[in-house]
């Protein structure tokens, strides 16, 4: 791939429409400003004072962020709460010009969440230390009502887009929007919508999918492969075998191994320099990736645009990262001095 090739494709993300379905979280941060400290006078322990609160769509709802920062138009399908946590769930993702009325609220739900406790600890460049998190999940099954309703509007929204992100997160079965039934409806619509290109993430079950691309991580690869070495290859083979689509595996700073009609392909990573957070990184690179499969690049050229994306958020420390198509093209030219082949 070349910089002229890079910049096509991702000329075309504004013209694009990928469905974002899965589990919406809210990443909801609490500022500490630890000179604020006081005793408790209930308990004398410590009180923390929060000196500022951010909300930012978590979970599918990062892969959503960094799609819109790419320009891709997106539509988000997911299960939240009436609650405050989904109020400020749709607020940010109407802040970021994602319209949530194919979001489903449901009062029998809680609007998953994870909060986050930064302490600052001083002025100036030290960074802000994450305490315990808090989760709030649902550990129910989703009921079979709900369940309903998702599949009867995956299948009215898909003759709308060109691409669909399936973001299975919740790891207890059938807790989250991705159930066994909604997975082989997935797999059937897959079929049905040649066209529309499907990939998947799931922390516990992607093994289970069939006819969409897959992205684990090495772990969930090993893992969803029945193999207990690092054999890489041999996880990557079985599961193109499984799903009859690509497969792209990301391995941190080792990069993406991919597994396609045409082979296998190493894509490097991006090397960077400065300190990381890799949290929400996977998320950055399924961005990436699936704006450039929909904008037609080829897997292994796709999976190079994943690493660059996920090479820019990995050094936004402390906030959910995005990358824009300036930074993208920036990267590229900065980590590539000819032109390279993918």
């Amino acid at each position: 791939m070349e910089a002229g090739d890079l910049r096509a494709l991702l000329d075309q993300a504004p013209g694009l429409t990928v469905l974002v379905a899965g589990d919406f979280f809210l990443d909801k941060y609490l500022d500490i400003d630890a000179r604020l400290s006081e005793p408790s006078l209930e308990t004398g322990l410590e009180a923390y004072q929060v000196a500022g609160v951010r909300c930012y769509p978590g979970a599918a709802g990062t892969v959503v962020s960094n799609l819109r920062a790419l320009g891709v138009n997106v539509i988000a399908l997911g299960v939240i709460g009436e609650d405050g946590e989904g109020s400020d769930l749709r607020r940010g993702l109407s802040a970021i010009g994602v319209d949530g009325a194919s979001l489903i609220t449901t009062s029998g739900r809680f609007t998953p969440t994870y909060l986050k406790p930064m302490l600052r600890l001083a002025e100036g460049g030290v960074p802000a230390r994450e305490l315990n998190r808090f989760d709030t999940k649902n550990r129910s099954p989703l009921p079979v009502e709900i369940e309903t309703e998702v599949i009867a509007r995956l299948r009215g929204l898909l003759p709308r887009v060109q691409g669909v992100v399936i973001s299975d997160q919740v790891s207890e079965p059938s807790c989250g929007l991705v159930t066994g039934r909604v997975r082989a409806v997935l797999g059937e619509l897959a079929r049905a919508y040649p066209a529309v290109t499907f990939v998947a993430d799931s922390r516990e079950r992607i093994g289970e999918f069939r006819d969409v691309i897959v992205k684990p991580n090495a772990l969930e690869a090993l893992r969803a492969a029945g193999l207990a070495d690092a054999d890489l290859p041999t996880a990557g083979r079985e599961l193109h075998r499984r799903t009859g689509r690509p497969v792209v595996l990301t391995h941190g700073d080792q990069g993406m191994l991919v597994f396609d009609q045409d082979g296998e392909h190493r894509v490097p990573a991006i090397p960077v320099t400065g300190p990381i957070d890799v949290v929400g990184a996977g998320d950055s690179a399924m961005a990436g990736l699936i704006t450039a499969l929909c904008a037609g690049a080829s897997t292994p050229e796709a999976a190079l645009v994943g690493n660059l994306c996920a090479s820019i958020t990995i050094q936004q420390l402390g906030v959910t990262g995005t990358a824009t198509p300036a930074q993208v093209l920036a990267r590229f030219e900065e980590a590539y001095a000819n032109p390279v082949r993918s």
